[in-house]
């Protein structure tokens, strides 16, 4: 595979998480509310609805990264960067990215052996449901995953841009 056909492919993939968490947090979001209505309107329980929230949220938050990452989304402080030149812009830049590359990494490699545990393990949520814990670990660990290949191809786009 070619550097640019696997910059695309991450990019892409990056672009269809970023949907998809936003469908999450839709989802989340109508539970919520199907949620108020079943406990304080209609006075019926609410097993599965509190898990379900906090499941779509977490995922969508991991899974949206990437593509948080991918159109430059988060929240930063550039007033050191705008007073630099650019050579000290880029290193600084490829820094923060090196940084960021080393720390989802790590955290991809703890996921995934915390994601295996709970598999190997059984393990569940302590509520009345006992939802399987791999259930919400799975999209940290691909979103985690994701997000350091997302860190690589950034860090391949701004070897590009070298000044």
């Amino acid at each position: 595979m070619s550097l640019r056909r696997f910059v695309v492919c991450v990019d892409t993939l990056s672009r269809a998480c970023g949907v998809l968490s936003a469908l999450l947090l839709t989802f989340a979001m109508v539970v919520v509310c199907e949620m108020i209505i079943m406990r304080y309107i209609l006075r019926a329980a609410t097993i599965w609805q509190t898990e379900a929230v906090v499941f779509s949220a977490t995922a969508a938050i991991f899974l949206g990264a990437p593509y948080v990452l991918l159109v430059k989304g988060h929240v930063g402080v550039d007033v050191i960067q705008l007073l630099v030149k650019p050579l000290t812009r880029y290193r600084m830049e490829w820094v923060g990215s090196v940084c960021g590359l080393v720390f989802c990494v790590v955290m991809t490699i703890a996921t995934g052996i915390h994601l295996y545990e709970a598999i190997d393990g059984g393990w569940t949520t302590p509520s009345v449901a006992a939802y399987p814990l791999w259930i919400p670990l799975t999209p940290v660990l691909v979103g985690l995953a994701l997000l350091s290949l997302q860190y690589i191809v950034e860090m391949i786009k701004l070897k590009g841009a070298h000044p």
